[in-house]
């Protein structure tokens, strides 16, 4: 009896010790478009759930899209890990679209709350296929020789072939992903050439997600006991009960957030460039020299890190250069209205791509037209009035300064120059009363000459 009472209760308390001792799940979250911030975000997630020997990282997402370049970094960074990797796609009324489908595909577990979507993961960079290439592709029948001339078009056109290129390579990536994790490669395809998308329930019964959850409890609890396979090793989850360990994105993931925005990039970028200007155009200020190296610096740091199209970038310097030499040339607002253009075509071109949330708003770029317009043209230009105007003080001013003769004298007396009593001398009699110039300063004694008479 006392045996049977020892089993009951090695019974009861046996779950609750696994789940003490349960290795711990690491949540992060994406919410917004992916990019290099994201990126170092996933991966620095990754490292510390490796570091405290978690079992499984939910990787929670809503998304448009992003970059190529960080989703590729976010895809390498799960294949590679030694802990499995769970894309959730929550909130309902959340999605996975362009670059979240493919990291969708690359987790070890796809998993969606009701109400979400994915899918529409054609390379938005590079555009929806044209309609000749739609019809290369699928030609109607009974065209003939229209057909043919088509596609003999088609073939030479570079950016057509650039486009297939480009579509067939996301194709190919994504299927391996799908066969890699056993999932629908036939639908990913077609999300890609098609951009087609999917709800939950539908990516349910098509294989491409493995599991519907309300939330993250819900889905912890419907992975419990299941079995992944990670670098080859199976592995058992045990994750009904625990609790999540959330990792926010600290201060180096929003500063990098901040830095990386388009629009923030290009307001450094001006901003560096503007202080430089000032600085060369009165030495010795300092502070706009520092501000601006510093902005200088920053913006390409973040260039570096974004599709930037660096003819626009040479435009905006251009466009400034151009405005700034319609101050010194008199081109009659030639070289202005120049700048004016080259500056906003420069500030369109700057960030190549169309994905949302990685371009230049228009507001901004005509925005600061206008005030590098009002900037170069006002404050550049009252410093070089500054500039050109007459000494005041110092030697320099003294030369050329009238004066008037106090007493008689010849070779050294007194006059009076700016209402001072200055030692002089001359090589002609002077009379008291007498104007006279200041023709050079000798230490405290100052040449003159006549003021009928010319400077030899």
């Amino acid at each position: 009896m006392r045996l049977f009472r020892l089993v009951l209760l090695f019974a009861m308390f046996w779950p609750a010790r696994i789940h003490a001792e349960a290795a711990p799940v690491v949540l992060l979250t994406v919410s917004g478009a992916i990019g290099p911030a994201i990126a170092d975000y996933i991966h620095r997630g990754i490292d510390h759930a490796i570091a405290k020997r978690a079992q499984l990282v939910v990787l929670r997402m809503d998304t448009p899209g992003g970059l190529d370049t960080s989703m590729r970094a976010i895809i390498k960074d799960i294949l590679a890990s030694p802990v499995p990797v769970a894309t959730y796609v929550a909130p309902a009324g959340a999605r996975a679209a362009s670059a979240g489908t493919y990291i969708f595909y690359a987790s070890h577990i796809a998993a969606m709350a009701p109400a979400t979507t994915l899918g529409a993961a054609t390379p938005v960079a590079i555009g929806a296929p044209s309609a000749g290439d739609k019809g290369e592709e699928k030609p109607a029948a009974g065209k003939g020789s229209a057909d043919k001339s088509t596609r003999e078009r088609l073939a030479g056109d570079p950016a057509s072939t650039m486009t297939r290129k480009q579509v067939h390579d996301a194709s190919a990536y994504i299927r391996g992903l799908a066969q890699k994790r056993g999932r629908n490669a036939e639908w990913a395809e077609r999300a890609v050439r098609e951009a087609v998308s999917l709800s939950a329930s539908e990516a349910s019964k098509m294989k491409v997600a493995d599991l519907l959850a309300e939330d993250v409890p819900d889905l912890l609890k419907k992975l419990d006991r299941r079995k992944i396979e990670v670098l080859g090793k199976e592995q058992v989850l045990a994750t009904t009960g625990v609790a999540p360990e959330v990792v926010d994105p600290d201060w180096r993931t929003r500063l990098l957030s901040v830095i990386t925005d388009p629009g923030i990039a290009y307001i450094l970028v001006l901003v560096g460039l503007y202080g430089l200007i000032f600085e060369f155009s009165n030495p010795g200020l300092v502070f706009p020299g520092v501000v601006g190296a510093i902005s200088l610096l920053i913006a390409l740091y973040a260039f570096q890190l974004l599709p930037v199209n660096y003819a626009g970038l040479a435009l905006i310097v251009l466009g400034i250069g151009l405005m700034v030499g319609e101050l010194f040339l008199p081109a009659f607002g030639s070289l202005g209205i120049g700048g004016a253009i080259a500056f906003v075509m420069g500030s369109v071109m700057l960030i190549d791509t169309d994905i949302p949330g990685y371009s230049v708003p228009l507001p901004l770029v005509f925005g600061f037209a206008a005030m590098s317009a009002a900037f170069l043209f006002l404050v550049i230009g009252m410093a070089l009035k500054a500039h050109r105007q007459p000494v005041v003080s110092g030697r320099e001013e003294m030369i050329g300064s009238a004066g008037e003769v106090v007493g008689d004298f010849s070779g050294e007396g007194w006059a009076r120059v700016h209402g001072e009593t200055w030692r002089v001398r001359c090589a002609t009699p002077l009379k008291g009363g007498q104007r006279v110039r200041v023709a050079r300063m000798d230490g405290l004694v100052l040449d003159v000459i006549p003021e009928t008479e010319k400077e030899a």
